[in-house]
């Protein structure tokens, strides 16, 4: 712009300046003719010089001839007073009245020179380079806040999946939790076993998050919910035309994961083509597009899950076994549920947490008989099928207490709930008064008078409905000494 203005008005030596941001100086943004370290050397303050009137009172100036003007600095040294003289123009740039800068430029002095006209000229241009400054503040705005949105979410999933925030004491999983920490210091592949259910996402996305790659991206790949064409699109991405629906260029997963890490799970699903095309990113970090012969790198990296038995399909063939060993540089073999049963009242206690908040309901608690029943169950679903039974109960709950005929019935089994029989009417009143009196002799801590004033009813009652049913009181009293 401002070359234009030298060559189609002989406006020389443009100059655009604009307010620091902390409002202490002007600074030159851009000058024509001048080079980037003169640009830096100067610099004026509010009401010093003909720039820094301009800004302070957001009226323009002419100044028909410098020599013969005080406030004219000559910062830039544009003109030796013995041999010519210039004419300077300066007006300000303004965004909601409020003055951020100054458009001027000078011309060799001409008595008759039409400087009005030109300070006009000067204004629209002024004008617009508030417009595209506003434009830019704006689009800064919003970029800052989807930054410092990012950068929020990217520190609550950094607590959210640290490993210490993985729910487990057991020896099992103090086990897994030391191998995460090893792993994640480097860039080794890892490949992460278990049984469907058992939170391998949940361990991939802690190793990303304690690794020097936090701040890249973590792309999730499910290899058994796509056939082998969608895989390998979805993998690899695709050119326009590529394939029937392909109406245009389409990045994959493993360049969005570039500099981060991709989770692939569910490896044992891939087909034999897609096996050999990933040995070769494991091998040389490249890889070609669908429909493209442009080989591109990628530094993501690898995380690979699965619940199948990998050295079984290498006997099968049907997974390479020169993919195995590069995937199964450094396992982690997560234990199904049943094997660490110290930890199903910790994962339910958090999750009656979880979904207490999310439906907005005031449960407190577990009953005994409801803990008995989840921990004699086998679990064939793991971690997802007890995060199921609990929302299902927190669902269920009236009296801010998950009880055991809250949990599906193939929880409720005789030796679980401390009952007999298929159910009955009476048993199942028995179980309910059952649940109602452990639970306020737990608050109470043994004491039955305690427990019948909680239960709003007299301490006979409930010494008679305890001998009735079974229930040792001694059990509930904390132990002194």
């Amino acid at each position: 712009m401002l070359d234009i203005l030298d060559i189609e008005l002989g406006l020389s030596r443009g100059t655009i300046t604009l307010l620091s941001p902390d409002g202490n100086e002007i600074r030159i943004e851009a000058a024509h003719e001048f080079s980037q370290n003169q640009r830096r050397r100067i610099t004026y303050r509010i009401g010093e010089g003909v720039t820094g009137k301009v800004m302070q009172t957001g009226k323009p100036m002419i100044v028909p001839k410098v020599s013969h003007e005080p406030l004219f600095l000559n910062r830039f040294e544009r003109w030796n007073v013995t041999k010519h003289d210039l004419s300077f123009i300066c007006v300000p740039i303004s965004i909601d009245n409020k003055v951020i800068g100054t458009v001027s430029a000078d011309r060799p002095f001409v008595q008759t020179a039409p400087l009005e006209e030109e300070m006009r000229v000067l204004s629209i241009v002024a004008s617009m380079i508030a417009n595209d400054l506003r434009t830019r503040r704006e689009a800064a705005i919003v970029q800052q806040q989807l930054e410092d949105e990012n950068l929020q979410l990217r520190h609550e999933l950094q607590d959210r999946f640290r490993p210490e925030n993985i729910i487990g004491n057991s020896s099992t999983m103090r086990d897994v939790y030391r191998q995460i920490h090893q792993v994640a210091a480097t860039d080794t592949t890892a490949l992460i076993r278990g049984e469907s259910g058992t939170g391998k996402e949940l361990v991939a996305h802690a190793i990303h998050f304690s690794s020097s790659r936090t701040k890249g991206t973590f792309v999730k790949v499910n290899c058994a919910a796509l056939n082998e064409n969608l895989l390998e699109s979805e993998l690899f991405g695709h050119e326009k035309g590529a394939f029937t629906g392909a109406i245009q260029s389409r990045k994959g997963r493993l360049e969005q994961a570039n500099n981060g890490t991709i989770f692939l799970d569910e490896i044992g699903d891939f087909s034999t083509a897609t096996q050999v095309k990933l040995l070769r990113v494991l091998q040389e970090k490249e890889f070609e597009r669908v429909g493209s012969n442009q080989t591109l790198k990628t530094n993501a990296r690898i995380i690979a899950a699965t619940n199948r038995d990998l050295e079984k399909c290498v006997d099968l063939g049907t997974f390479r076994q020169d993919l195995y060993y590069r995937v199964n540089v450094f396992p982690i073999l997560l234990p199904p549920l049943r094997e660490r049963k110290d930890d199903i009242l910790l994962l339910a206690d958090f999750f009656v947490e979880q979904y207490s908040k999310k439906m907005r309901k005031d449960v407190r608690r577990i009953s005994t008989p409801a803990i008995n029943m989840m921990v004699s169950y086998h679990w064939p679903g793991n971690v997802r099928e007890l995060e199921n039974c609990i929302e299902r109960a927190v669902l269920l709950s009236s009296d801010s207490v998950i009880h055991g005929h809250h949990l599906p019935p193939t929880l409720q089994t005789s030796d679980a709930s401390g009952t007999v029989g298929t159910g009955s009417f009476k048993e199942r009143v028995d179980l309910f008064e059952r649940d109602l009196i452990i639970d306020a002799l737990k608050r109470c801590n043994g004491n039955l008078a305690a427990a019948a004033r909680d239960l709003k009813t007299t301490a006979r009652i409930i010494r008679y409905k305890a001998s009735e049913l079974g229930i040792d009181y001694r059990r509930y009293c904390s132990k002194r000494g």
